[in-house]
């Protein structure tokens, strides 16, 4: 039986598949009340502050209520029992951060790091708005930084959307001069928008990486929870040991070296960068969410945040 031709890559989403993936933002949550198998239970659980508690009134004790809510002073000074009852504030407003420049721009199976992120994204920001919190994002590109204020509303998430779209229509295998800045451009905008007491939920592969962006990420998390959500590629960990394998920018084409020392120093220089970031990034209790291009965003959601 001949083999199935591998599917081509996806390279662009469009709107209508970001809309849809609203049916599909569920069984998982960015609260901090986790299941046992999620990213964010157990050591990481605590980081998410979550939503607080406001007081709304003091009142007589009835049937039913926790016995853990009631105001014993109040109890003593009235003579009759009285609890104290509170509503859990609906503010959490959620900023995503999504990195749509060239380099993200690469994919071996099903789509590409950029394309992977627009779909987390936007998933993550339906999901959201159906907890009824308020979304904001940050796109930026190699020359371009789109900001989104932190609303609750629809017409907010589909703005966020086409502007994805947009952007990510932008990337092609036609060199650009690479936005080295952008990432800490963004980051340094997320530092004036998220004050106090915002999920900041950065997407991207972290290339150009470098001391400002461990500053920048280090302001932010101080005040706030920071996920980071790391895209990748299997082809960008490791090589395939097979010849004739060829790689183009769409201008030069070069042949992938094949001897065992390229192929090491290759997963080396992976293996260093990712180490790096994983070791600041645990540093200030930040948990790191890896999303690979193969798979379906919806699914890997719901293995790291989700049952």
């Amino acid at each position: 039986m001949p083999k199935k031709a591998p599917r081509p890559v996806k390279l662009h989403p469009t709107l209508d598949e970001l809309v849809a993936l609203q049916y599909q933002a569920r069984g998982f949550s960015f609260l901090p009340k986790q299941p046992l198998t999620s990213l964010l239970a157990g050591r990481y659980g605590s980081r998410l502050r979550g939503r607080g508690l406001t007081f709304e009134e003091l009142r007589g004790y009835r049937a039913g209520d926790d016995i853990r809510s009631i105001d014993w002073k109040a109890t003593a000074r009235l003579r009759s029992t009285h609890v104290r009852v509170y509503s859990e504030e609906r503010e959490r407003p959620v900023l995503f951060i999504v990195d749509q420049r060239h380099a993200m721009f690469f994919g071996s199976r099903r789509t590409t790091k950029a394309t992977l992120a627009v779909e987390a994204a936007a998933m993550g920001a339906w999901r959201v708005l159906g907890a009824k919190d308020r979304v904001g994002a940050l796109v930026f590109g190699d020359d371009e930084l789109v900001q989104i204020r932190p609303q609750r509303s629809r017409r907010t998430v589909l703005h966020f959307c086409k502007e994805m779209v947009r952007m990510n229509g932008k990337l092609s295998a036609t060199p650009v001069e690479a936005g080295t800045g952008m990432l800490n451009k963004a980051l340094r905008r997320a530092v004036n928008v998220a004050k106090h007491d915002y999920l900041v939920v950065l997407i991207s592969d972290y290339a150009g990486y470098d001391d400002e962006t461990r500053r920048l990420v280090s302001s932010i998390a101080a005040h706030n929870d920071v996920l980071a959500v790391m895209t990748y590629d299997p082809f960008g960990i490791s090589l395939p040991r097979q010849t004739g394998l060829e790689v183009t920018d769409g201008a030069v084409t070069r042949e992938v070296p094949t001897g065992e020392r390229f192929q090491g120093a290759f997963e080396a220089c992976f293996k260093e960068r990712v180490d790096a970031i994983r070791g600041v990034l645990g540093s200030l209790r930040i948990p790191i969410l890896p999303l690979c291009t193969h798979d379906p965003v919806g699914d890997q959601l719901r293995v790291a945040l989700g049952h």
